[in-house]
């Protein structure tokens, strides 16, 4: 049995709020980090504070949904920019792109590491979920042409975006260059000059 007009139109307009939540609750993030306070968010959405809670009940659960949707965002570029690049260029392009997002996005960032330490986890979600398959996939592919060290793994990859979080989140260095060497030693010719030494 289909709901009548006005359920839909109820259920239409909590999505559009949500995603109006998520959305200011991001650019706050961005410009001022994890203090924000949600009567804040509420009126910069134009909604009622109730309405926040109700799809938010903790500021830190609003924080888990905009790093939800940073990942959901990361992911598809993942898929449509990384796998489709030629063998070797899917990796260089995923750590530049997370590098940007990263840059541009330090209060949010900031904002889910203060979530993370004080849950004691790192915020999951469906999209993490599938960013981690995205990015098996693309080292699958790369050790397959033999574009990659034959011993990366994605747990590699996701300790050298913690890097780059760190050298951004810091501003203790060029991130670019970072993933430059990164990049550099993730080679097969370099692991087996390590090797040979």
């Amino acid at each position: 049995m289909s709901r009548p007009p006005s359920a839909r139109k109820q259920r239409a307009d909590a999505t559009l709020n949500r995603a109006r939540i998520v959305s200011v609750a991001r650019t706050l993030f961005a410009e001022h980090g994890s203090a924000v306070p949600l009567t804040e968010i509420a009126r910069a959405a134009g909604v009622g504070v109730g309405t926040v809670y109700r799809h938010f009940p903790t500021h830190a659960d609003l924080i888990e949904a905009a790093a939800e949707q940073r990942f959901a965002e990361i992911e598809e570029f993942a898929r449509t920019e990384c796998l489709r690049a030629e063998p070797g260029e899917g990796l260089a392009r995923y750590l530049l792109h997370v590098g940007e997002v990263l840059a541009a996005d330090r209060g949010l960032s900031a904002a889910i590491e203060t979530a993370r330490q004080s849950a004691g986890s790192e915020p999951r979600g469906e999209s993490r979920g599938r960013l981690e398959d995205v990015i098996g996939e693309l080292v699958e592919r790369d050790l397959a042409a033999g574009t990659l060290r034959d011993d990366c793994t994605v747990a590699d990859v996701y300790m050298i975006v913690g890097a780059l979080s760190a050298t951004i989140g810091s501003g203790s260095g060029d991130w670019r260059r970072l993933v430059r060497i990164v990049l550099h030693g993730l080679r097969p010719d370099a692991a087996r000059r390590r090797s040979d030494e």
